[in-house]
């Protein structure tokens, strides 16, 4: 009877320790899963030309909020192309000018700025990708959603026509959502 009781209490302690582990796991898949469609997401948007200041511009992703996206972003963007051009990822700190980006992720930490920091890149071409509830109301383009364990996104065409930018019918197929007009 005493060998059962600490058997179970091993079981239930196991499972314990394994939660968080477990939980680390999901996390850090969220976040590949979510760097690498930040990556994905060049190839099917159109910049107006005016957008790379030169032929040699790099594609510049900046990412504010959400260091190790930033981080696994890094490595799978690292000698790589998006529409002939160099990647170049910069993690941003709040306060950091936003220029010269051609894709701006907001983390969710920096989300009770959101408002402020889309105010700050108004008129500009870049696609404003954000991972927090109500952001495509608030001016994001593309959203990133959790649907039963699984990264998703919706995306806002009209705030991505004010950015002068085209986003391809075959990224909207596998939207979850998609406002339009």
């Amino acid at each position: 009877m005493v060998v059962t009781l600490i058997r179970r209490l091993c079981g239930v302690l196991a499972l314990l320790l394994a939660q968080p582990a477990l939980a680390q796991t999901e996390a850090r898949a969220e976040i590949q899963i979510k760097a690498a469609f930040l990556y994905k997401f060049g190839g099917f948007v159109e910049w107006p030309p005016t957008a790379f200041a030169q032929p040699d511009t790099p594609f510049t992703i900046g990412v504010l909020g959400a260091d190790a996206l930033a981080g696994e972003l890094e490595e799978i963007a690292s000698g790589r192309t998006v529409q002939g051009r160099r990647v170049a990822v910069r993690k941003l700190r709040r306060g950091e000018a936003l220029g010269g980006l051609h894709v701006l992720f907001v983390g969710q930490s920096e989300g009770a700025r959101l408002a402020e920091i889309l105010q700050g890149v108004k008129g500009q071409a870049l696609l404003v990708v954000t991972e927090s509830e109500g952001a495509l109301a608030q001016g994001s383009m593309i959203n990133f959603v959790a649907v039963e364990d699984k990264v998703r996104f919706d995306v806002a065409l009209p705030q991505a026509e004010r950015g002068q930018l085209k986003i391809s019918s075959r990224l909207l197929s596998v939207a979850r959502k998609v406002i339009s007009g």
